[in-house]
């Protein structure tokens, strides 16, 4: 599933794919993961929809933003709604998970014109972002040279699959060479290791706290499509973002964690492909 388009915007470089024909759904994956956690999902829905899938620039991507990039999460959402304009995208179903999340929520609530529809699986929300098993990365981030070293043991796989890396996140086995393509850049590329510092320095709870407040007035259908037994992202923050959000519903995807498209991808492409037939505040 490698990109097979590019586009450039002023921040630098996304790169895609572009996956089937209808209305379109945009996947926003998190922090040292790229579009392969999409992998599994994207065949459940390419028959009925459009689905693009970038490599953001957030720590698994190929080429480093342009120099002056916000690399913040808010620089990072601004980047996603440019994304959606230079592809003329329009009415768009957005599915983001872990960071993405955060993102996601950032870029409904302060650019929200192209998003018809937004889904939502385990993420950053309210004060939990980072989680606090994460928040290490920040403290290595404000270090030169810490998070090179922190991240040098991910070459072997073991560690990979170790709750040090991405045990915890999945409760099935991710393949090793898809874990080694999402470290490899940030291993090997001091300028896409310059843009995850950027990303983590730039985390700030007290943006997702005030997204959750614009959320109250948010008029788009949205879906969240939870794991109860997500041991980072707990199932009260979902309940507290359906409770906020107006036109909301909760859903649950058991025997998953936080990884619901490398665990449960049928269900949670079901779930979508349901949710983007929905009416929205431009078509309803």
């Amino acid at each position: 599933m490698e990109p097979d388009r590019t586009i450039d915007l002023p921040q630098g470089q996304v790169r895609y794919r572009d996956l089937g024909a209808g209305e379109a759904i945009l996947f926003i994956h998190g922090l040292l993961v790229d579009g392969t956690l999409w992998r599994k999902v994207t065949p459940h829905l390419q028959d009925q929809y459009r689905c693009i899938v970038p490599d953001w620039p957030l720590g698994s991507h190929q080429v480093g933003l342009a120099d002056a990039a916000d690399r913040s999460p808010r620089g990072i959402a601004n980047l996603i709604a440019d994304f959606m304009a230079a592809l003329e995208l329009e009415n768009v179903t957005v599915v983001a998970n872990d960071t993405g999340g955060a993102i996601a929520q950032l870029l409904v609530t302060e650019r929200p014109q192209r998003v018809g529809r937004l889904v939502l699986t385990p993420c950053d929300a309210y004060e939990n972002f980072l989680p606090p098993a994460f928040r290490p990365l920040q403290w290595l981030a404000r270090v030169p040279g810490a998070l090179a070293l922190a991240l040098a043991p991910m070459r072997s796989a073991v560690l990979r699959r170790s709750p040090l890396g991405f045990g915890l996140l999945s409760k099935s086995v991710i393949p090793d060479e898809i874990t080694a393509r999402w470290v490899a850049p940030a291993l090997s590329d001091r300028a896409i290791r310059r843009d995850v510092i950027g990303l983590l320095r730039g985390i700030d709870p007290r943006d997702t706290l005030a997204a959750a407040e614009k959320l109250r007035s948010f008029d788009r259908p949205t879906l969240i499509a939870w794991a109860p037994e997500d041991p980072f992202f707990k199932l009260r923050f979902a309940e507290r973002l359906a409770q906020a959000i107006p036109d909301c519903r909760l859903e649950l995807i058991y025997d998953s964690r936080t990884f619901v498209p490398e665990d449960q991808p049928e269900r949670l492409g079901e779930l979508i492909a349901e949710f983007a037939q929905s009416p929205t505040a431009s078509t309803g």
